[in-house]
């Protein structure tokens, strides 16, 4: 299982699929909120990279509900940002 900074170093060379099987394997084993919540939010930013919004903002959402603090807590925002100015049929029925 990789660990978080290892996950980061995914992230950050772009690599969402991998990311987001390592989070898999992370949120199989009992760990405490605050690493739970960091978990999502790095799910979070995969999602993002592969451009699947519904699952980014998910997972934003469970990193918030698991600590208010969470740097998600701005991602989450942002997207809702993005969405609302590039994808406003999500909007509207």
């Amino acid at each position: 299982m990789k660990n978080i900074e290892e996950i980061k170093r995914l992230l950050f060379n772009s690599e969402p699929d991998e990311v987001i099987e390592a989070t898999d394997e992370y949120l199989a084993t009992p760990v405490n909120d605050k690493d739970m919540a960091e978990i999502h939010y790095l799910r979070g930013n995969a999602f993002r990279q592969k451009g699947d919004w519904k699952k980014a903002m998910n997972s934003y959402l469970l990193s918030i509900d698991l600590d208010s603090e969470s740097p998600a807590v701005e991602s989450y925002r942002s997207a809702q940002q993005i969405l609302e100015f590039y994808h406003t049929d999500y909007y509207n029925p």
